[in-house]
């Protein structure tokens, strides 16, 4: 079923050359002993997991799907997650980057990144299972009680236990102000908690002994809306006061979804009959401790999105040069074949060049996010901690969304490279797309990720964020303007620079007149962000591949082919994009609801 190979000197070109993340660590004093070679060693064990281990179970796993058992509540998991769950729980893979007082390893964030970029790749069902497990660690170790960390938190770091966010139900959708789980008090720091949930990933599984639920639910007293919600911690088994596992609480699995994709993993509904519960920071602030979480998780989607449009591309790279079809239009490229390989044709070079374009682009992002985390959680500049935080918080919508976007159209023409056969689930091109598609859809719309950006990262500070982004922007253009060797490259990354502020600034106009303008222009909005962020590290890996060209190393003209690529053929749709965003509201609402 094909087969995956952890592109490390891709990822090593991003971490060493493009991002100086060594460097980068080393103004960091928990990570000062950190240099390339640790992270080589650990990024080259990392892709033999995922190619020996969890790779070979994806598309098994995925025909096979998990199985639920309504008399129990159980869930299994398709044959082979459970072993190598454990195999990866004892080589220490979740404790990677976690806090050493709780067991971790204490290593950077960027590093178990490309982990998890590999991980998404080789079996993104599986993948789930530990991803949400992390985001729970997350949100306990900002926000959890001293005794709710020491009970929970060494057992999430080393895998053992597994944990979830339960956040939806049938009703409410994204608008979590709707949800009506409640939580009684019970006089003792407990609380009762009675609701339903849906759409809970990883919710029931045989993988590890426990698993630790984030509930949102309201508290009695609690006000309407959003402002109303608070989190809860509701682990599946009961914690002894000594660590043991006590009773099973009364949180079940009612059933598991019959999906599109993703089938490995168990997305489940969940009831939850009185079971008990912890309180997660303040009464009613549990939106904001659960941000964390759902931060953690969009950041999370990016690098599915990211893993799947890699792994399509090398599946379809190697079909494209064994595959024999046709002859190329200026004559036999193979003549000792009956037919050329099907790489010889403009249209399929087209195809696989987008995947690798997105792909490339999508890791110089990602990796570039991870260090401002490093950064933000642990530089001794306060004032560096706050511009990281700042970026970060407009980069995460655009991961989310413009990656996710991205992954779906490259695995789609991923499977057209195989043509009839990528239609056959045999060949586990299909796999990737319907797996891809779930990442459009989860952890908050691409719609509303573009509402996010549009309207809260940057309208609602009048910009501020995104001036600081395209400061750094223009400084690079600055320092690289004159370089004739640079301007196929820095010319259009500068008009786009100066198109996005000019569209920023009409919409914002239109805006203070009518709302329904943000709602109307935020989708291409965001595409056309996203591309000045490619754009903008894609000019610096051109101005590194440039200087390397001549070096014998043939990687570096791939790349260029790769970037060049990029602006001629996937860089123009922002010009689509901008009079999308321009044209306003009207022909999108003027129309009756009654007469559609």
């Amino acid at each position: 079923m094909g087969q995956y190979i952890a592109p490390l000197r891709d990822m090593q070109f991003v971490l060493h050359e493009l991002l100086g993340v060594e460097a980068e660590l080393k103004a960091l004093p928990k990570y000062e002993e950190i240099d390339a070679d640790i992270i080589n060693q650990v990024m080259e064990e990392a892709g033999k997991f995922c190619s020996e281990v969890i790779f070979p179970l994806n598309h098994s796993g995925d025909r096979e799907g998990c199985h639920h058992d309504k008399t129990t509540h159980s869930v299994t998991t398709p044959k082979g997650f459970k072993e190598a769950y454990k195999q990866y729980v004892e080589a220490g893979w979740p404790a990677l980057s976690c806090d050493p007082e709780y067991g971790g390893q204490g290593l950077p964030l960027v590093m178990n990144n490309s982990l998890y970029e590999m991980m998404n790749s080789a079996n993104q069902a599986w993948t789930m299972y530990p991803g949400l497990s992390h985001g729970a660690y997350e949100c306990l170790h900002e926000h959890g009680t001293p005794e709710q960390k020491a009970q929970f938190l060494p057992k999430l770091t080393s895998g053992e236990w597994t944990g979830t966010m339960c956040l939806t139900e049938p009703h409410c959708g994204t608008d979590l102000g709707m949800l009506r789980s409640k939580a009684e008090p019970q006089g003792d720091g407990t609380y009762k908690i009675t609701g339903a949930k849906i759409f809970i990933s990883a919710g029931e599984h045989d993988c590890a002994d426990n698993i630790i639920h984030l509930v949102l639910a309201r508290l009695p007293d609690a006000p309407e809306g959003s402002k109303g919600i608070s989190l809860f911690l509701v682990p599946k088994f009961l914690v002894n006061a000594d660590g043991s596992l006590g009773a099973r609480n009364p949180i079940f699995c009612g059933a598991i979804e019959e999906k599109m994709g993703i089938h490995g993993n168990s997305t489940c509904q969940m009831n939850l009959d009185g079971a008990i519960g912890t309180l997660i920071g303040q009464p009613h602030k549990g939106l904001n401790a659960m941000f964390v979480f759902m931060n953690a998780a969009r950041l999370g989607v990016g690098m599915q999105g990211l893993g799947l449009t890699e792994v399509a591309y090398q599946n379809a790279l190697i079909y494209a040069k064994d595959r024999i079809q046709m002859r190329s239009l200026s004559g036999p490229k193979a003549p000792d074949k009956p037919a050329d390989p099907i790489i010889v044709h403009a249209d399929v070079r087209r195809m696989l060049l987008t995947a690798k374009a997105w792909a490339e682009g999508g890791r110089a992002l990602c990796s570039h996010a991870a260090i401002l985390l490093d950064k933000e959680l642990n530089h001794p500049d306060e004032d560096v901690r706050k511009e990281c935080a700042d970026e970060v918080a407009l980069l995460t919508p655009i991961i989310k969304a413009f990656i996710t976007d991205n992954a779906w159209t490259a695995t789609s023409e991923c499977l057209q490279v195989y043509g009839g056969h990528g239609y056959i689930a045999e060949w586990g091109m299909e796999q990737y797309v319907r797996d891809a598609r779930i990442n459009l859809i989860y952890e908050g719309t691409n719609t509303v990720q573009s509402l996010d950006l549009l309207g809260r990262k940057i309208l609602q500070d009048n910009g501020a964020k995104l001036r600081k982004f395209g400061a750094k922007v223009q400084a690079f253009v600055e320092e690289n303007g004159t370089d004739e060797a640079m301007s196929e490259f820095v010319t259009p990354l500068a008009d786009l620079g100066d198109k996005l502020t000019k569209l920023t600034m009409e919409i914002g106009m239109k805006a203070f007149q009518n709302p329904d303008e943000v709602g109307a222009a935020a989708v291409p909005y965001l595409r056309v962000a996203g591309h000045l962020v490619y754009s903008y590290f894609f000019a610096q890996m051109a101005k590194i591949a440039l200087a390397k060209q001549d070096s014998g190393d043939t990687f570096y003209k791939a790349k260029l082919a790769t970037i060049r690529f990029y602006f001629a053929r996937l860089y123009p749709e922002t010009a689509m994009l901008i009079r999308q965003a321009r044209s306003g509201s009207a022909n999108l609402l003027s129309l009756e609801a009654d007469l559609f």
